[in-house]
């Protein structure tokens, strides 16, 4: 089962980035994203438990259950249409402060469709996770440093 995990650290506090990051629909504006909604609201919290988005590019999509939604500490989400290839995904992302920034872990695990495909899938989720970060970092957080 290929896993990814991806670390950045940011100049802010969790709860900057807990906003920004789960604000589902927003993505579209930082996280390399052309497609970002919430065709289902949480349940508690519009962007929390029990929501889908639906987060994608040029047509390829992906809708993503949360699953458990800690704030401003974690996100857990699992991957229950499209995904490219991929099945059985699972997502945390871990909102960690350190000293007087904040360290985003994210990681998944997930099953390739096509045998064999699980090295470059995995690669390409490397990808658009560092992408994502990337561009959260110059959105809202440009002096934040990569790591």
């Amino acid at each position: 089962m290929p896993q990814v995990e991806v670390t950045r650290t940011f100049s802010a506090t969790p709860e900057q980035l807990w906003d920004v990051y789960t604000d589902h629909t927003g993505w579209k504006s930082w996280a390399g994203m052309t497609h970002s909604s919430l065709p289902v609201p949480g349940r508690a919290d519009r962007n929390g438990t029990g929501a889908v988005r639906c987060l994608g590019s040029y047509g390829i999509n992906s809708h993503e259950e949360i699953l458990d939604f800690d704030p401003p500490r974690r996100m857990t989400y699992r991957v229950v249409k499209g995904g490219l290839g991929i099945t059985n995904h699972l997502g945390e992302v871990l909102f960690e402060p350190v000293g007087d920034k904040t360290k985003i872990v994210w990681r998944c695990r997930f099953d390739s469709k096509i045998p064999g495909c699980g090295p470059l899938l995995r690669r390409i989720v490397t990808r658009v996770f560092r992408t994502a970060l990337e561009g959260l970092a110059r959105h809202r957080f440009p002096e934040s440093p990569s790591m």
